[in-house]
């Protein structure tokens, strides 16, 4: 008996007796290269191989030429449908997604996370006042890592900056849009030109993370952006849609980001399957981000700790004009007011974040994020610690006698320190 698979804009289905229907971000990665090999396992419970043809140029021929528009700026409003932005929790392969982070790559669905354009002839000194980064220093088809803070330097979010021909996007927290959205456009005076827009339901985004991501994007005719500097990016139309495509991502400067209009995310989701990427769902994303130890808003970057003591130096200028929490910056810079910084913490065991961090009986810090690790078996925490009560390689004791040790995590040792 043989079994074809029909393939929907947001499923495939399988035709035989079992009648199977499966969402395409439900299908196991094993699943889709069995799938993308000619032969299905039946998901029914008899679990039968069957038969598979593939419609041709499946799943999506990606090899467009740049254009040199923005993408939003040609986008009707029907093209730009509002999105399904569903999270997957997991794709029941969280461990496989994990290893593929050290040789290998995923894909990660952050459609999620608030995307906002700020455009207007005065964008860039706009935000350049707003936030910590240079922004007058960029050009088009650049982009960089900022930080917006309060007037005393208190972190509320990391954003990652694209400026582009009429706009710059930024990408923020899920859990911040809407607060920096209304933040900024109180700061907007009456003579300024400047325009802000929540896109976040205009547009998907995928992330790819870990050492092939570049192959991925050589196979699908978009190797012009490898070797390029962080931040970079180019626009694309596939199907007439608009495709951005930028170097690096919200948890590295390796990899890269795609965003696009929804009409064409479910073909790209697949062409990067197609090509040997695994899905990560949003449990083993959570996991990535504390192993990397990207600050997240809540946890820590939170009213208690300031950006420096976040570390988070690749975001900021300490050279351009004034902007919110410069003097606040400058002072603790000249008088080496750092009191803590932030640590990731190896554990024995599971400990809770908000437990006291202390060193000879002395409180010295706080846990503000943990996980289970891969396999549940490498406990991991992020904390932040004083400086002169621990340094790298130091035991601490996190709540009442869980003995951990403070070591560099990826994300901040890629943060640079001023000479």
């Amino acid at each position: 008996m043989s079994c074809a698979i029909v393939f929907l804009p947001s499923t495939a289905s399988c035709t035989c007796s079992c009648r199977v229907t499966t969402p395409w971000r439900f299908l196991s990665p094993t699943s889709f290269q069995k799938l993308q090999n000619g032969a299905f396992r039946c998901l029914n419970e008899n679990i039968r191989k069957k038969k598979l043809y593939l419609p041709r140029g499946f799943p999506l021929d990606l090899s467009p030429p740049p254009i040199d528009y923005d993408p939003l700026d040609a986008t009707t409003a029907a093209e730009a449908k509002v999105a399904d932005h569903t999270k997957n929790e997991t794709f029941d392969n969280d461990d496989e997604a994990l290893d593929a982070i050290d040789n290998g790559v995923v894909v990660v669905d952050l459609s999620d996370y608030g995307r906002i354009r700020v455009s207007g002839e005065d964008r860039v000194q706009f935000l350049h006042n707003q936030s910590t980064a240079n922004f007058e220093c960029l050009s088009e088809g650049q982009g960089c890592d900022t930080v917006f803070v309060t007037p005393t330097a208190r972190t509320i979010d990391i954003s990652h900056a694209w400026v582009m021909k009429n706009a710059i996007t930024l990408v923020v927290s899920p859990v911040t849009c809407g607060s920096i959205i209304e933040m900024l456009r109180k700061y907007i005076f009456f003579a300024d030109k400047v325009e802000i827009q929540d896109i976040t339901k205009r547009t998907s985004m995928f992330v790819l993370v870990g050492p092939k991501s570049s192959k991925i994007l050589v196979d699908l005719d978009l190797g012009d952006l490898v070797g390029q500097p962080y931040g970079s990016h180019k626009h694309y139309s596939v199907s007439g849609m608009p495709l951005t495509v930028a170097v690096g991502n919200v948890i590295s400067q390796e990899g890269f980001t795609l965003l696009m209009s929804p009409a064409i995310a479910e073909s790209v989701w697949k062409a990067l399957l197609g090509q040997g990427a695994i899905p990560m769902g949003s449990n083993a994303w959570e996991t990535l981000r504390i192993l990397q130890g990207r600050p997240a808003p809540g946890k820590e970057l939170t009213d208690e700790f300031n950006v420096l003591e976040a570390g988070l130096w690749r975001s900021i200028s300490l050279n351009k004009g004034c902007y919110k929490g410069q003097e606040t910056i400058s002072r603790l810079v000249t008088y080496d007011g750092i009191k803590q910084r932030l640590w990731g913490i190896r554990l024995p065991s599971p400990a809770k974040p908000g437990s006291f961090i202390t060193v000879d009986g002395k409180k010295v810090g706080k846990l503000t994020s943990f996980t289970a690790g891969r396999k549940a078996s490498e406990p991991f925490g992020l904390g932040y610690v004083k400086r002169k009560a621990a340094s790298e390689g130091d035991t601490v004791i996190v709540g009442d006698n869980i003995v951990g040790t403070l070591v560099e995590v990826p994300f901040l040792r890629e943060q640079l320190l001023p000479s």
